[in-house]
């Protein structure tokens, strides 16, 4: 399996996978605006033609990111691609130099077995809640907030319990 950078051919299908899993209330829904605006932010996984795999990298400020936007097709799920666009993401964090990364997610056991560890959401900066006020759950927020140290060794998952911050 290879992830890339997305391109803005795959826009389309991007928005269509994301928001499939919207309409079921398993995540927050993409505009094709926001997809185009932010695509270089997202991975993919490109299976015959098709996206089967997204997920992005959001830059906050020089010392914290958001993995945000992962979306596995049904069909390739419990398959290791989400680990895969999560560690490539996060690898690219740490090319940057960003040494923490966060997510809000309605998955956190998926994210806790990647080594992220579960915090407060209020323990979150200020600035991460910019773009909340333009959701449709806001201001009652019910997703879970983790938070990972990118510089951890490659490889080295967190034992559950243990704070890497």
């Amino acid at each position: 399996m290879e992830i890339r950078t997305a391109k803005l051919t795959d826009v389309e299908q991007i928005q269509k996978l994301i928001n499939g899993f919207a309409e079921e209330g398993l995540m927050l829904a993409r505009s094709r605006h926001m997809l185009c605006e932010h695509i270089r932010e997202f991975k993919v996984y490109e299976d015959d033609g098709e996206i089967k795999g997204v997920g992005s990298l959001h830059i906050l400020w020089d010392d914290l990111a958001e993995i945000r936007a992962l979306a596995i097709d049904k069909n390739y799920q419990r398959k290791g691609l989400g680990r895969m666009i999560v560690e490539s993401l996060l690898q690219e964090a740490k090319e940057l130099g960003v040494p923490k990364a966060f997510t809000l997610t309605y998955q956190p056991e998926f994210f806790a077995r990647l080594g992220f560890q579960s915090v407060n959401k209020d323990e979150l900066p200020q600035k991460v809640w910019q773009e909340c006020l333009y959701c449709i759950k806001f201001p009652n927020c019910d997703e879970n907030a983790l938070l990972i140290d990118v510089n951890k060794k490659d490889g080295e998952l967190t034992p559950p319990g243990k704070t890497v911050f």
